[in-house]
């Protein structure tokens, strides 16, 4: 990643290399922390932050179901990462907005951790990997289980859900692919390591939900309200892999991934193993959308 020079740090913008913590913080021994990742475009009128204000929202929705009280206010985040990004050099931005339990118990119970809160900025090209938007990726079906949602809650955004993520990336790298489709104990579709999942047969598309121990994405509920816009009928419900391999057209969603086809599954081609027409036809959209290029969603950005 090519970072920026500045970070916030807990109400301070300092140098990047001094955002430092204590190697006994409790963050870095049982995974305590929430965090977001936001993305920042250049437009033809100035950098816009996509969907800023649900992206810090949910920050403070995970904290609060781990327990955590961020100790500040959505307004003070949101101005906070409007802050840092004007002080980036890059045009184009990823935000990682980070809280987490800081230095002061090793006991599981965070008692009384201080809650730190960090947000960075930085260049981080297409996420799975160069040519990944345009040609699609090939995946396979992880040996991992995604965690249940009796377990941990899936739709908290915490740092320590991506163990399990990190997992199932790592195999489907050694094998060879590009990305790892993980499957819940029930033994339906869950989600990709870092994305949400849709499939497109006969012209219609079909996604899942919490119940399928997924994340519920910012870019997926944009993808279901664009598609809602254009008459395209939205399926929500579980999905089997027979589902996967029979569909049309496949791709993946998320903040980092944007709109990334999906073009096979275990060397089984997804419909004629290119990316599909209707994928390619919401990955303009949503790209024209969060670089201000169609103004009936501008009300999802936030010019700085």
């Amino acid at each position: 990643m090519d970072q920026n020079s500045l970070i916030w740090y807990n109400g301070n913008i300092i140098n990047w290399d001094d955002a430092k913590i204590h190697v006994m913080s409790h963050v870095l021994h049982y995974g305590s922390g929430v965090f977001e990742g936001i993305k920042c475009y250049k437009t033809s009128t100035g950098r816009a932050i996509f969907r800023l204000e649900d992206h810090v929202e949910r920050l403070i929705q995970s904290g609060e179901l781990y327990g955590m009280n961020i100790p500040y206010t959505s307004l003070e985040l949101i101005e906070a990462c409007k802050e840092i990004v004007s002080l980036s050099e890059t045009d184009d931005s990823y935000i990682r907005p980070i809280a987490f339990y800081g230095y002061d118990t090793l006991g599981v119970n965070p008692k009384n951790c201080p809650i730190n809160v960090a947000i960075g900025t930085f260049y981080w090209g297409a996420y799975i990997g160069d040519g990944a938007l345009e040609k699609g990726v090939q995946t396979t079906i992880s040996p991992w289980k995604k965690f249940s949602v009796n377990s941990m809650p899936s739709i908290a955004k915490g740092s320590g859900h991506y163990l399990n993520s990190m997992l199932a990336v790592i195999d489907a790298k050694k094998r060879g692919f590009d990305e790892a489709i993980l499957m819940n104990e029930d033994d339906f579709i869950s989600e990709g390591s870092g994305q949400n999942i849709f499939i497109i047969r006969n012209g219609e598309i079909y996604t899942n939900d919490e119940n399928s121990s997924i994340l519920l994405g910012i870019t997926r509920a944009s993808l279901i309200k664009i598609s809602t816009d254009l008459d395209i009928k939205i399926h929500i419900q579980n999905l089997s892999l027979d589902d996967l391999n029979n569909a049309d057209e496949a791709f993946f969603c998320g903040t980092a991934s944007e709109v990334t086809p999906i073009c096979s599954v275990d060397d089984k081609k997804i419909g004629n193993g290119l990316p599909g027409k209707l994928t390619i036809k919401l990955q303009s959209i949503y790209m024209d959308i969060v670089r201000g290029a169609n103004k009936t969603y501008n009300n999802w950005l936030t010019m700085i």
